[in-house]
């Protein structure tokens, strides 16, 4: 993953420490020696706090920091996702994404049809407004933002709070085909028709067409990304 322009040496290190272990370059069961990282002790000691928040290491006294198994690790955590997505195992985590989304993204849309205020609507249609305005150049950030946006927006209005805490993660999610070529340079017409019925259903209360249009446009979005990792875009 790339670092950003301005960030500090102390999440760089983060950042190159955090993805060699999601990538499996630094396996289960290592442990992390300043020396052999090229850093200083302090240097370390300070990522190891980040790290361990996420599951990633764990400091043991007698036995240091040692990186942990994937089954303790907070998947859900943007970090992680992001780590993973740009890591050899991409297409398992978009796999795995796909199938997050997909059990919980067509009931919130269903559940936004009972429960999401006029403001909400009016949110929903503009995102779409500006996905379609930016449809000739979805493989960039403009276009981006208006999608994450209105399944922010969804996953808030389902009311239900453990889906909104999910939104990050959904973002990650979508962010990931950006940041690793797997969005084409015109946006799916169809996808974006499935959004706009999406947030019509939602608007005028019709809970299983939001819900139907809401599977297709993920299961779409899950097609697309294995047809382009298979031609190798």
């Amino acid at each position: 993953m790339v670092s950003a322009p301005f960030a500090s040496l102390h999440e760089q290190v983060i950042e190159r420490l955090g993805s060699r272990i999601v990538s499996g370059e630094i396996p289960e069961g290592t442990v992390l020696i300043a020396e052999e990282l090229g850093l200083s002790r302090s240097a370390l000691r300070e990522c190891v706090r980040v790290l361990e928040t996420l599951g990633l290491v764990h400091a043991r006294r007698k036995r240091g920091t040692v990186v942990q198994p994937e089954a303790v690790w907070d998947v859900l955590n943007p970090k992680i996702i992001a780590w993973r997505l740009a890591g050899p195992d991409r297409l398992r985590q978009l796999r795995s994404l796909s199938e997050l989304r997909l059990g919980i993204e067509p009931v919130a849309a269903r559940l936004a049809s009972e429960r999401a205020t006029p403001e909400q609507c009016g949110a929903l249609t503009a995102a779409i407004v500006g996905m379609a305005a930016t449809q000739r150049s979805a493989d960039h950030e403009e276009y981006l933002t208006h999608d994450k946006d209105f399944h922010r927006i969804l996953l808030e209005a389902s009311g239900n709070p453990a889906f909104a805490a999910l939104s990050d993660a959904v973002a990650e999610a979508l962010a990931g085909r950006t940041v690793n070529a797997l969005m084409p340079g015109t946006a799916n017409p169809e996808a974006i028709r499935l959004h706009e019925e999406v947030a019509v259903s939602v608007r005028s209360g019709e809970g299983q067409r939001a819900e139907a249009a809401m599977r297709a446009i993920v299961e779409e979005a899950d097609g697309a990304m294995q047809a382009l990792t298979r031609s190798g875009s």
